[in-house]
């Protein structure tokens, strides 16, 4: 530091947490501009200048241009300053709605995969598992010669015209009810649905058959009929909606013969 309280550019850089070509760039373009300009052409700057560092830093981070902040700071007033301000904090809420819906869909994604580590394909297994929040769609309609994409096709806009900011990036599995499963209709869910913890519906809390399968989409058949025959003869009655997903899918599996699908349903024992 000088006599006079100015910091050469280094130490300025250093202060500041910046660096000497970084401040050479501002002064280029009459961004930050030393305070002081001595005969063998150093540059000084005054402790005041770190404020206004961490403010080019900060506009920086929120998007803002290096030519808007010059055309801020040689335009500004308090009225101006304030409008800019307002509408950098407008667009921070929206990157903070923006980043917390991807925190939650990541947690949901690692969730899943966390949920079927050292699983045992080979039978079924008697748990009981908490409520979680889900998404729930109508029930499906395949009248005429309507198939299983025409119902999903549905699903999507019925959730994306319901609510523009709902995040539709989930994953979506089905839900079957016990009739049709009984009767091989494995390939016409009654309705779908996505796990969401902001989710108004809920997978209810209860105990759970629950199986596994190492296979690709739609390979079912063989794993529902173990799971209703140990269902039926260890004396269980299931008691809501069976629910089918893929815990492990194209999001984290190269092969598509071990995504893993996993069935579950409510049971209690029959009276």
């Amino acid at each position: 530091m000088t006599e006079n309280g100015l910091f050469s550019i280094s130490e300025f850089a250093k202060y500041a947490r910046t660096t000497r070509d970084t401040l050479l760039h501002y002064d280029r373009i009459d961004l930050l501009p030393p305070v002081s300009r001595r005969e063998n052409n150093y540059r000084y700057y005054s402790a005041n200048q770190l404020l206004s560092v961490s403010v080019i830093r900060s506009l920086q981070q929120l998007g803002m241009s290096l030519e808007e902040i010059r055309e801020l700071k040689n335009n500004r007033t308090p009225e101006l300053s304030e409008e800019v301000l307002a509408q950098q904090i407008v667009e921070i809420d929206a990157k903070i709605d923006e980043w917390n819906r991807a925190r939650k869909l990541l947690h949901t994604l690692r969730k899943m995969i966390r949920s079927v580590k050292n699983i045992d394909d080979s039978k079924v297994v008697i748990c009981q598992l908490p409520a979680e929040a889900i998404i729930l769609g109508d029930l499906n309609d395949y009248s005429g010669e309507r198939m299983f994409y025409d119902a999903f096709l549905d699903f999507y806009q019925k959730m994306s015209s319901e609510n523009e900011s709902l995040d539709l990036n989930y994953p979506v599995w089905a839900i079957h009810s016990e009739d049709n499963i009984r009767q091989g209709i494995f390939y016409e869910p009654d309705r779908f649905f996505f796990y969401n913890p902001d989710g108004c519906d809920k997978k209810p809390a209860s105990l759970y058959a629950v199986c596994y399968k190492r296979c690709g989409y739609g390979d079912t058949r063989d794993l529902y009929d173990k799971f209703i025959s140990y269902i039926d003869d260890n004396g269980y009655e299931i008691c809501g909606y069976i629910y089918e997903e893929y815990p492990l899918n194209e999001t984290c599996v190269g092969d598509f013969d071990n995504y893993v699908l996993r069935v579950m349903a409510p049971i209690r024992k029959k009276t």
